[in-house]
């Protein structure tokens, strides 16, 4: 079992405790993807997930490959996350 998971925060998430739920959802949308395209390790590389005001940005470890970026857009855009194309990444 994977037990070193990111972090999740968001801003505001004390007075809107619905953006932690949110991305947690994403998370787990995440994964699935990944390991349907059988890219088990690349969870690890996922630092961080933060909700700015509608904006998610992904921390990462190691620099994301197209694919690994586009399973966080494809999360973000869903009815999963905030059905938005706002989705940033830092390393």
């Amino acid at each position: 079992m994977f037990l070193d998971h990111p972090t999740i925060t968001a801003t505001n998430s004390l007075t809107e405790p619905d953006r932690i739920e949110r991305l947690n959802r994403v998370y787990g949308y995440v994964a699935a993807l990944a390991d349907a395209a059988s890219l088990q390790p690349f969870i690890e590389k996922v630092a961080q997930l933060h909700d700015h005001k509608g904006t998610l940005i992904v921390f990462w470890h190691d620099a994301p490959t197209e694919q690994e970026k586009g399973f966080f857009l494809q999360a973000w855009r869903s009815k999963i996350g905030d059905g938005s194309d706002n989705v940033e990444h830092e390393i």
